[in-house]
């Protein structure tokens, strides 16, 4: 490389034209980089030298998709009379109209679909502009691109379609031209849902409205083809969707409009599911989610009540469900035992004002005392109810004239439910409610007594709770009672020596 002096160098510098100078960045810069900085008077300068007026971006974003991005309709005329490509997808298949119908642009869009563009054009996934305009929810690009024959129940690849989208987000006027241009209501994803679900599960109460005047069944129910995981139950109503997402306004909506108040097709009703809307398990799973951030302005408690105004059974038995190891059997379960299981004392007082049954267990002959002690605890720490939420409500069942002494046909008692939970308070409380030990310390059809629980001799929960341990022994000492010395074995198959338990 030759070596430049430095009075050479000023002598370059100043040949140059002095206009060079004032459009230096414009040189520097293509039409996609100055319409991205919405520079449109550098825009001006650049647009009579541009050899290619499709001229890209590294990642393919072109003149004309700044300019639908920015919503300038000046320019996208300007650029499409200067033969932009209307129909150009980005390296991430976005094409100026998807913009557009992203960006709820009626008009752009209006200009994009006079000007030849493809009103079936879809994105990654197969998601249809109509889709987008639909999810946006502007009534105006939806009926422009209706009017261009876009297909109405095209699918993406998940088979959800714009009626859906517009559901969900709550567009009742995009779902009203929907419907008028064909859309199809029943369509149902894998999932089990539909546009009528999706409305239910997000609250949306005018579209709830739309479609039942479109005949849809306030009663009908989802179908999904797998229930694994955080997929819905099979039998889910719109009324426990609402329900169960904290839309309690919706749920007596449709209660209003037919929905049965005392629907278990799911397995469970509405007075059942508010126990754990409430408080739902603190698991990894999916049980363990948040509760539900509730709307409106009617609160759980007075849902409870008005449901049971408009004919809930405040003692309903449900008919569905089975026994497995420590778990809790729905089946038989009322509402009141599950407000019990859950330590919600507030509830449970709810529930006796409007008429429960305080003493009715389930199938199992589980309790709402067993419940509240912890029966049905399959793993310490996940289930909802701090210590403090437990002794309230064993005390407070106490009072109203719970019995302590029972026995369900699993051999659970109230201490083994204690031992089941890990609380030691809750052992002590209920020895001294009158619990005596020659009732309790027995093994339950799994071969445990309630120290050996606390031991970790348990499905779920192996870690041992010596505070409980020795809560049990302090009983079993003042009663003269010899506790078993239960040691752990190295090979946890062979810890439950009791028989295995009969199939119900």
């Amino acid at each position: 490389m030759k070596h430049v002096t430095l009075p050479l160098l000023v002598a370059l510098l100043l040949s140059i034209h002095p206009s060079t100078f004032a459009d230096q960045s414009d040189v520097q810069q293509t039409l996609p980089d100055v319409i991205q900085q919405q520079d449109w008077a550098a825009a001006e300068r650049i647009l009579p030298t541009v050899a290619d007026i499709d001229q890209r971006q590294p990642d393919g974003m072109s003149a004309l998709h700044w300019a639908v991005r920015w919503g300038n309709a000046q320019w996208v005329r300007r650029l499409l009379e200067a033969g932009a490509q209307i129909d150009a997808a980005n390296e991430y298949e976005i094409t100026p109209l998807a913009i557009a119908c992203s960006s709820g642009d009626a008009e752009i869009t209006g200009i994009l679909l006079d000007r030849g563009a493809d009103p079936n054009t879809t994105v990654a996934g197969g998601e249809t502009v109509l889709m987008l305009a639909s999810r946006t929810g502007e009534v105006q690009t939806v009926n422009a691109l209706i009017a261009k024959d876009a297909d109405v129940n095209e699918k993406q690849q998940h088979g959800q379609t714009a009626l859906m989208w517009a559901a969900a987000e709550g567009h009742v006027a995009v779902v009203d031209a929907l419907l008028k241009a064909g859309a199809d209501i029943d369509k149902q994803l894998r999932s089990g849902f539909n546009a009528w679900f999706f409305a239910a599960r997000e609250g949306h109460s005018g579209v709830i409205s739309r479609l039942l005047a479109a005949g849809v069944d306030v009663n009908d129910v989802m179908n999904p083809q797998s229930t694994s995981g955080r997929a819905p139950r099979r039998g889910m109503s719109a009324l426990m969707l609402a329900v169960e997402s904290g839309h309690f306004e919706l749920a007596l909506q449709l209660v209003d409009a037919g929905a049965d108040p005392n629907d278990q097709r799911s397995g469970y009703a509405p007075l059942h599911a508010i126990s754990w809307v409430r408080r739902p398990a603190r698991g990894d799973n999916e049980e363990g989610d948040p509760p539900p951030r509730v709307d409106g302005e009617i609160s759980s408690l007075e849902f409870v009540r008005q449901m049971v105004q408009r004919g809930a059974d405040v003692n309903l038995r449900l008919e569905k469900g089975k026994h497995a190891k420590a778990k809790l059997n729905p089946r038989g379960a009322t509402p009141f035992l599950f407000a019990a299981f859950t330590s919600d004392l507030p509830l449970m007082k709810t529930l006796k004002e409007l008429g429960a049954d305080i003493h009715q267990g389930n199938v199992d002959g589980c309790t709402p005392m067993l419940a509240a002690a912890g029966v049905g605890v399959f793993v310490a720490d996940e289930y909802p109810g701090s210590e403090t939420e437990v002794l309230a409500a064993v005390r407070q069942l106490h009072q109203w004239g719970v019995s302590l002494d029972v026995v369900d046909e699993h051999g659970e008692t109230a201490v083994h439910g204690a031992a089941y939970r890990s609380f030691a308070q809750v052992v002590d409380l209920l020895v001294e409610l009158g619990c005596e030990p020659e009732f309790w310390h027995r093994k339950n059809e799994l071969g445990s007594t309630p120290r050996q629980i606390a031991q970790g001799k348990r499905p779920g929960s192996f870690k041992p709770n010596q505070a409980t341990i020795a809560a049990i022994d302090r009983a079993l000492n003042a009663a003269g009672i010899e506790h078993e010395n239960w040691v752990r074995p190295a090979d946890r198959k062979s810890w439950d020596d009791s028989p295995k338990p009969p199939k119900k």
